[in-house]
């Protein structure tokens, strides 16, 4: 038996939790097609998403589920809620349950997204850590969040290894 091949470990999934902010698909009136745009893309960087939700434009209603979902998974993302109409409070709720708060994320997002459309900078998505969760709020559009989503798809492994408290340099 070859040593390079049976005895390797497999590497072990990481897990996510996906919530969809959005009055619309909180009551029925619209498909949530971000949320699942969002699944495929974690399912293609190697992460098992465990948990699904839609909640309401509501700070306390995503400031619940940011809580409860950071207790059982390293990495929630949000869908939604971002831009500057009255009921987009996603990043207001999500900085109000962090630790602490990582500016570069967004503005990365912001950064790429604006090669395709100028309306990217009106996008207010934060990144931040509760305890060891990272959480990332990404725009409502699916291609907004698809591409926003790629955009750190980089950063997210190291930020991940960081938090559990992987910290040794190569």
């Amino acid at each position: 038996m070859s040593s390079s091949t049976a005895e390797r470990p497999t590497p072990q999934l990481r897990t996510a939790a996906v919530v969809t902010v959005s009055d619309s698909c909180s009551r029925g009136e619209r498909v949530d097609l971000s949320g699942p745009a969002v699944v495929e893309v974690l399912k293609k960087l190697g992460f098992r998403v465990v948990h699904t939700q839609i909640v309401q434009d509501d700070s306390m209603q995503i400031q619940n589920a940011l809580v409860h979902l950071a207790l059982e998974v390293p990495f929630i993302v949000t869908t939604g809620g971002t831009g500057i109409a009255p009921r987009d409070v996603t990043p207001e709720a999500t900085e109000a349950i962090c630790d602490r708060l990582i500016d570069g994320v967004g503005e990365r997002m912001r950064l790429e997204g604006a090669k395709k459309t100028s309306f990217a900078a009106l996008s207010r998505g934060v990144c931040g850590v509760r305890d060891k969760t990272l959480i990332l709020n990404l725009p409502g559009s699916p291609s907004g969040a698809v591409e926003s989503l790629e955009a750190v798809a980089d950063l997210i492994p190291h930020a991940l290894n960081l938090l559990a408290g992987k910290t040794e340099h190569a």
